[in-house]
């Protein structure tokens, strides 16, 4: 978890419809990270659950991103951040996340470009502003931006919605504090 990513989901519990229960998939904190990396005091009040596909500190359920062991629409909000490099199938997470996902609800993503190669246990992407348009086209209601150089992000973020919505006061936040530009 960076500290980019905390103010990122800062942001969005101030700014966006956040409902429960929230679903953080790629809870596992990793050993240097442990307490440090969990979100569960950004959202007080809220049913959170962290899900990761391995036990440990974060995960209070076993799940796997291509097949979520969850019915459809059960989901108020999903968040997936900086997990999507090490998911085999990415496609296949989005699809899983939209279906579990409530109408209205927000799914919300993250992941690195500009970084290293991280196992936990593998990396295997890197995503493009592009590519986060394209893995979250089933949204009815897309944002998508980055943060770092034009040509080079370091970060890239997304937010769907699985209806209307309006990003404005999200995009404005995000971009006083984080210097995100909207792709």
């Amino acid at each position: 978890m960076r500290e980019m990513i905390k103010e990122f989901m800062r942001i969005a519990a101030a700014t966006l419809p956040i409902a429960d229960p929230i679903y953080e998939f790629g809870s596992l904190q990793v050993p240097e990270q442990v307490g440090w990396a969990d979100l569960r005091p950004i959202f007080p009040g809220h049913q959170y659950i962290g899900a990761d596909m391995r036990a440990g500190p974060g995960v209070d359920r076993i799940l796997n991103l291509h097949k979520l062991d969850l019915l459809d629409e059960i989901v108020g909000t999903a968040l997936c951040l900086d997990t999507l490099e090490h998911v085999e199938r990415p496609y296949d997470a989005l699809a899983e996340m939209h279906r579990v996902l409530r109408p209205g609800g927000a799914c919300i993503i993250s992941s690195v470009l500009a970084f290293p190669i991280h196992e936990y246990p593998q990396d295997f992407w890197r995503f493009t502003p592009a590519a986060f348009k394209l893995i979250l086209r089933p949204f009815a209601s897309v944002m998508v931006g980055y943060i770092g150089e034009d040509r080079f992000p370091h970060t890239v973020l997304g937010v769907g919605i699985k209806g209307p919505a309006d990003f404005a006061a999200f995009a404005g936040a995000c971009w006083q504090r984080l210097a995100m530009r909207v792709a």
